[in-house]
């Protein structure tokens, strides 16, 4: 289980310096925010085209070797793109890090999720979310170290890829087989079974992928320095780090459907708050608390899929989720980034308050059918 844990870990702290490092790249460049949201959304676009071809390639080339060359590819990947300085020329090269990457992080939440115990299931996976995000801080916290500029934070993120498929060749002899029995479903097919957990995915991914994105411009526009900002970052994700597993007891107490509620109206009153705050200190303690209840909801529907789904569901719903993710980024940062354009700099607390509005709506109304 630490093995499985760390694994996610490393690749998180690549992830969260990706996101931002390119964003800071591009704005230097002068790049128009709609098209910066746009590069971003290459990335989840290779989770979404990855995702129904992982429960396939884990049957037949094994989890661990499949994990294994994927950190490999993704490393080689993420340095083709510190080779270049183009917006166009990332494009394509963002695609394939999420088509790498994405292997990564469904496996290891298919092994996490098929041997943690009931009984404990909220306080787990909150820890592994709160580990996990505490990787994803550290990502956006070393550019304040080593800078937006040369070789130094790609050589992080290069590393950290490596690290990843190291840690998995050292506990391959206590991996669990990824589950195998059930009737075969695919991802298409668990989309008909859990639509709506699937949309909360989603929702939690236009969260995460457009703020790391498009939090540098939404400060930029308001005058802060990239030094201000990428701290901001990295408080987003503490809050993601420090409060999951008081979400994880929160659901073994509540309920997990009860729990994702309370996260989905706590972050609608963080877009309310986010523009009155933003130049004030309460901004800290908001975007903290902002950061655990945004990623709460992706916490909260891994719980849930694990208390619904076994064997090769399983495995097609880890999948499905890397499908909804991906979703959740492409269509959240290029919305907000033409939101931005079109209204102002605001236009980024309005279009994730949207989304929380409906997501809010749609909860709700399964909980009074039942």
């Amino acid at each position: 289980m630490a093995g499985i844990i760390a694994t996610v870990t490393v690749f998180a702290v690549a992830q969260g310096l990706t996101y931002p490092l390119l964003s800071f790249i591009l704005e230097r460049q002068r790049i128009a925010p709609a098209l910066i949201g746009l590069s971003a959304a290459m990335t989840p676009l290779g989770f979404i085209l990855s995702a129904p071809f992982i429960p396939v390639l884990s049957r037949r080339l094994g989890g661990a070797r499949l994990a294994i060359l994927c950190s490999i590819l993704a490393a080689c990947t993420l340095a083709a793109i510190a080779w270049t300085q183009d917006v166009w020329a990332w494009m394509p090269l963002r695609f394939l890090l999420g088509v790498f990457a994405n292997p990564l992080s469904v496996i290891s939440e298919t092994w996490l999720v098929a041997i943690t115990p009931a009984s404990r299931r909220g306080r787990i996976l909150g820890l592994y979310s709160s580990v996990v995000s505490g990787g994803f801080g550290i990502g956006p916290l070393s550019l304040g170290l080593v800078g937006t500029e040369g070789w130094p934070p790609f050589a992080i993120g290069i590393v950290a890829f490596l690290a990843c498929g190291l840690i998995v060749l050292a506990v391959v002899p206590r991996l669990p087989d990824m589950p195998q029995e059930g009737e075969t479903t695919s991802v298409a097919g668990f989309f008909a079974l859990a639509p709506l957990l699937l949309f909360a995915v989603c929702t939690a991914a236009a969260f995460e992928q457009t703020l790391l994105s498009l939090l540098a411009v939404y400060g930029t526009a308001l005058g802060s320095a990239e030094s201000r900002i990428a701290p901001l970052i990295t408080c987003f994700i503490a809050g993601n780090a420090t409060l999951q597993i008081l979400l994880g007891r929160l659901a073994e107490r509540m309920g997990s459907r009860q729990t994702m509620l309370f996260c989905v109206l706590a972050s609608l009153a963080g877009c309310l708050l986010l523009p009155w705050f933003f130049k004030a200190w309460l901004i800290w303690p908001l975007v903290f608390v902002w950061g655990g209840v945004t990623f709460g909801i992706y916490t909260l529907s891994l719980i849930q899929l694990g208390e619904r789904y076994t064997g090769q569901a399983l495995i097609a719903g880890n999948a499905a989720f890397a499908f909804a993710w991906g979703a959740g980024g492409i269509v959240g940062s290029p919305a907000a980034g033409l939101a931005m354009q079109w209204t102002g700099h605001q236009g980024l607390p309005l279009s994730l308050g949207l989304l929380c509005i409906v997501l809010a709506g749609l909860l709700i109304a399964a909980r009074r059918r039942g």
